[in-house]
């Protein structure tokens, strides 16, 4: 089949770790329902035609304003393209991707074709886009290992216990708190605050508050995995 003619398009696959008050914390992904044909009802990430007036970060983040009204990326990267000839009906169109970061506990308003779902129970998907999912998740999985992209997902201030149970979500396997903070302040990744959390109903010692030191993209340790346990 021969194609005269070839688009771009840019999509963004968008997490955040949902339900963190929970004992089972979801890392989720943001996508919207298709109310038209090609595959009406499925699931896509949004996104659209790159216009001949823009690049393309700059598209990308005008149509998560525009088309799901999102606007509180803590982080925003190009990660892949895809470019199967035949990925999309028609015209020949190619997509490059983008990882956006929500931080918790923060609660975008969506429109109603738009929802959170997690990354472990993906619904039916249009298109590529379910692969693009799983190349995004294990780009972030390799970048929580060697970056500081953690503070792009976390709250401001948080207890250790907080931030294990968004690398895990995130990660997808069980994190140690101890182990965890002794990496992250090696590295300088995390600072204490001199606060302390409020106690919860069982009483206790109040839980010590960190942050991330920077809010800034960089990378802490090239060379280094966050494995799982045993």
């Amino acid at each position: 089949m021969s194609h005269t003619s070839t688009g771009h398009e840019v999509l963004a696959v968008v997490f955040q770790v949902r339900q963190l008050s929970t004992k089972k914390p979801q890392l989720s992904v943001l996508l919207w329902e298709r109310a038209m044909e090609p595959q009406r009802g499925a699931w896509s990430l949004p996104g659209g035609r790159l216009r001949h007036d823009e690049d393309m970060t700059s598209s990308v983040r005008r149509q998560l304003a525009e088309k799901v009204d999102l606007r509180e990326l803590a982080h925003l990267e190009q990660l892949a393209v895809f470019s199967d000839p035949d990925r999309v009906p028609g015209p020949r169109t190619i997509a490059s991707t983008f990882l956006g970061l929500v931080p918790s506990p923060a609660t975008p308003e969506l429109p109603p074709d738009t929802r959170w779902h997690p990354v472990s129970a993906l619904p039916p998907m249009a298109f590529d886009h379910g692969p693009m999912v799983t190349n995004a998740h294990a780009r972030l999985i390799a970048k929580l290992s060697y970056t500081n992209i953690g503070f792009a997902l976390a709250p401001k201030e948080f207890a250790l216990s907080t931030l294990r149970d968004i690398y895990s979500a995130a990660l997808g396997h069980p994190v140690d708190a101890t182990n965890l903070q002794r990496v992250l302040e090696r590295r300088n990744v995390i600072t204490r605050t001199g606060t302390t959390a409020r106690s919860g109903r069982s009483g206790g010692r109040p839980a010590a508050l960190y942050r991330f030191t920077e809010s800034r993209y960089r990378v802490t340790d090239e060379f280094a995995a966050l494995r799982p346990p045993g």
